[in-house]
């Protein structure tokens, strides 16, 4: 045997029988190891769903609007992951590998194993004194009030904002919350929009920021923006975001959520004329019980000069859509949705089964959510 090896071997048993002598036993040395081990926790997710759309798309596939919730009648996992957190006062990492539809389609532009890279991450504190953090990795992103976490929102589907903007990001942020915790603020940069990857070809970093407000524990504001290019250097196209929202919780049973979001990209490499698309939403959430909400949405997404959602139709996409759905959190960690959604174009974009293109669509969702 290695005489280090020995001597190590030696050194442990010996402080075991240090260790009973003073009257430390087995349940004592089982909590010190407790308090080792404790910053590290394991979580998982699973939401499984099935979805009809009355419009009976090709493929079974609806339009490539939605990565969420995007198989049509048959049932399916839209995302589930393990997590492994990290969390001390001054380091935190989480780290998550992740699968389901929602996967294959908003990672399809990933490579190999990132892919399934749902979140890696690892923040450092910079000060004791302040609330101010520097992360990097693989985390959600800084846009938007929904997130891909279907348990974390209030509707069961995304909405059309939150389906055609990032759901993830990757670089480095630097956070800060006041010590009132009325004000968040952070910085990023980023390798690109929704990109773990940049863009081959591409070398300019892009570039975020994010301001919320809480004057109160029943109103937040927040204003999030994004400046880079999703496009290689020799054709690159510049593109300029702005995300606000609010939240009101206007009683113990009723609460809003207001958003829109605008943005710009060049029509072409140092142009000085821009394409746009803009969208507003607006959500009411009621919580008749502890158990039970229902939640109303409208919607409105114009983007018709085609900068995220192409369209081949004379006024491009400007898409009207509400929905309303209903929640039972049947235990703690086992939730169940229904929802019913209509979407109506001004011009025929959706395609149905036998060829045919229509300008509205009405989808019936529901879903059965496991947290552990």
């Amino acid at each position: 045997m290695n005489p280090k090896i020995n001597h190590v071997k030696n050194a442990f048993v010996m402080a075991i029988i240090l260790l009973t002598s003073k009257g430390i036993y087995a349940q004592e040395i089982i909590t010190i190891a407790n308090d080792l081990i404790s910053p590290f926790k394991i979580s998982g997710y699973v939401e499984a769903y099935g979805s009809t759309a009355l419009n009976n798309p090709p493929n079974n596939r609806k339009p490539s609007l939605f990565v969420s919730h995007n198989r049509n009648n048959e049932p399916a996992v839209n995302l589930a992951f393990l997590k492994t957190e990290y969390d001390t006062e001054n380091i935190k990492a989480n780290f998550a590998l992740a699968v389901g539809t929602y996967m294959r389609a908003n990672y399809a532009a990933e490579s190999g194993l990132l892919k399934n890279l749902y979140e890696s991450s690892i923040a450092l504190k910079v000060s004791r004194k302040n609330n101010t953090w520097i992360e990097m990795g693989v985390f959600s992103s800084h846009i938007g009030f929904e997130n891909a976490k279907g348990s974390d929102n209030w509707t069961l589907t995304r909405s059309l904002t939150a389906e055609n903007i990032p759901y993830y990001e990757s670089g480095a942020r630097i956070s800060h919350t006041s010590n009132d915790e009325k004000w968040f603020m952070s910085l990023l940069i980023l390798s690109g929009w929704q990109r773990i990857k940049p863009v081959d070809g591409n070398t300019l970093p892009s570039f975020g920021t994010q301001i919320t407000y809480s004057p109160s524990s029943r109103i937040t504001f927040n204003s999030s923006t994004f400046i880079g290019t999703d496009s290689p250097n020799q054709r690159r196209l510049m593109r300029y975001f702005h995300d606000f929202y609010s939240t009101f919780k206007l009683s113990s049973k009723l609460a809003a959520t207001i958003g829109f979001d605008i943005g710009m990209e060049q029509k072409s490499k140092g142009s000085s004329t821009f394409n746009t698309w803009f969208n507003s939403t607006a959500i009411m959430r009621y919580t008749p019980t502890t158990n039970t909400a229902i939640a109303v949405r409208g919607e409105y997404f114009d983007d018709r000069d085609s900068v995220l959602l192409s369209s081949t139709s004379p006024n491009g996409f400007r898409t009207w859509a509400f929905s309303a759905n209903f929640d039972w959190n049947i235990t703690k960690n086992f939730l169940w949705r229904v929802e019913a959604r209509s979407l109506i174009n001004k011009d025929n974009i959706f395609t149905r089964q036998d060829g045919t293109i229509k300008d509205n669509n009405t989808i019936f969702t529901t879903a059965l959510i496991i947290n552990f």
